[in-house]
């Protein structure tokens, strides 16, 4: 039965988009010229592959990708994760207004985690009336329909699903690059940490059919990936509501037998969940890449208990042990907040204790802010601002003195690099990333996008290599 609503959904939004194709031309041949389309992506790496298929239906339909917001259909797909990313959406929103003035033919829609929020629409409804199309995070798969509807009524469509357990995948994507590319293997998260508001804009956890993964991958290596990222809110939880369940782990060792694909990669994993299999599955496996990013948001085991993270300072440092021990070479990053309510000096310590310890390659730090519609938003003991800016610079350096030590161990040996583009700053030389995910940037061509080549890290500039390529045997 879900194959069945799976099809039937996915051959009437191509009917959809067969429709607008018609629309687009009409009003291309009106204008003498292709319309354009334009999407700004906020928010983490699952925004980014939702708006790699958004870009894929436009594109479907007839709409050119254009670089500014000077296009005939602009959308957002917003984060909601921090409060200032709204604001700065709402910025975004008062300068599409003045654009639209000039340009009445112009269409604005807005989706992603943000609008998932009730008064946020009922915000846009009232003080943004120019705005033509709002959805959400659950039915993105539906835009050919909500364009159409838009296109038909001349006014604005709301669509906002609360929550769903369909999942449409087998339509058009529009691929940032040839060579790699994010996999959803599962959607929305059960873990309620008190600090964020994902849950509830993203859903309950449902995970993909293994199957469909496995086509979907096979399907990209034939049209020249080589390395995937696999996406999901919280990966170790994959395979919890299928009916037949599969682990993880499981679903790595069905990927790894693709025959073509040379590099696996995931995001996000919870340290609670994080299983001895899988620990197996890195330490064995030639295509997993050595690099885990285990967000460990705080060293002190009361805050992380505050945050409801179901785990201590002492596991999380077993974890890494366990890890490190099957995996020497493994590259570790994570996630830290900085200030979260009731963070007293000793309580920060913790973390920079944990910090030295771990020796990580990189850290995401953030400063922590309320996020409304969060327990942590309400809690007694919010940090003062200076003293959280205090400990955010004193971490950075310690965070720095980290990388330093950790990428200076590698200098002078032979690696492979998956080149990635010219580099922004030389265009005589090409940047690339290792499998441990570190940036090499080296002499060489455009030829060389795609490829990975041998290269000798010749020296340690903080976060990244400069290297030369290895000479052929």
């Amino acid at each position: 039965m879900e194959d069945l609503l799976y099809k039937t959904e996915s051959h009437k939004q191509y009917e959809y988009m067969a429709q607008m194709k018609e629309w687009v031309k009409l009003q291309s041949e009106k204008m003498g010229r292709p319309l354009t389309c334009h999407i700004t992506t906020f928010g983490c790496q699952m925004n980014a592959k939702d708006s790699e298929k958004l870009l894929g239906i436009l594109e479907e339909m007839g709409y050119v990708e254009t670089e500014d917001e000077n296009a005939d259909f602009v959308l957002f797909n917003t984060c909601t994760v921090r409060e200032n990313a709204n604001l700065k959406v709402y910025g975004h929103l008062g300068h599409l207004k003045k654009i639209k003035q000039k340009n009445p033919h112009m269409l604005i829609g807005l989706c992603g985690c943000m609008m998932q929020e009730k008064l946020v629409v009922q915000k846009i409804q009232e003080s943004y009336k120019f705005v033509d199309l709002i959805f959400g995070t659950h039915n993105i798969f539906k835009l050919a329909e909500l364009m159409k509807q838009c296109v038909d009524s001349r006014s604005m469509i709301v669509d906002i699903w609360q929550d769903t357990d369909q999942i449409v995948e087998d339509l058009p994507s529009e691929r940032k690059f040839r060579f790699k590319c994010g996999v959803n293997i599962m959607y929305g998260c059960n873990n309620f940490c008190s600090y964020c508001i994902v849950p509830y804009v993203r859903g309950r956890e449902r995970s993909r059919n293994p199957k469909d993964i496995v086509r979907e991958i096979e399907n990209l290596v034939a049209d020249g990936v080589i390395e995937v990222m696999l996406l999901g809110q919280n990966v170790n939880s994959y395979g919890k509501n299928l009916e037949e369940p599969m682990t993880f782990a499981q679903l790595l060792r069905e990927i790894e037998k693709i025959e073509g694909l040379e590099r696996i990669r995931f995001m996000t994993p919870h340290p609670k969940d994080l299983s001895d299999d899988l620990i197996e599955v890195l330490a064995t496996s030639e295509k997993v890449c050595n690099h885990v990013h285990l967000p460990v948001q705080s060293g002190s085991s009361e805050i992380l208990r505050k945050m409801n993270r179901h785990y201590t300072k002492e596991q999380y440092l077993a974890l890494v042990e366990k890890i490190r021990a099957k995996v020497p070479n493994v590259s570790f990053t994570t996630d830290i907040i900085v200030g979260f309510p009731g963070e007293t000096e000793e309580d920060f310590l913790e973390t920079v204790d944990v910090v030295k310890k771990v020796n990580y390659d990189s850290c995401y730090t953030f400063i922590y802010s309320k996020r409304t519609g969060t327990p942590a938003a309400t809690m007694d003991n919010q940090v003062p601002e200076d003293v959280i800016k205090d400990r955010f610079r004193r971490l950075l350096k310690v965070v720095g003195e980290s990388s330093k030590k950790n990428i200076n161990r590698y200098v002078g040996q032979t690696m492979e690099v998956l080149v990635e583009g010219v580099n922004d700053h030389d265009d005589s030389m090409v940047t690339g990333r290792l499998t441990n995910n570190v940036l090499v940037h080296f002499p060489g061509g455009e030829e060389l996008i795609g490829k990975i080549v041998p290269v000798v890290l010749k020296e340690a500039k903080g976060f990244y290599y400069i290297g030369e390529r290895a000479q052929e045997a």
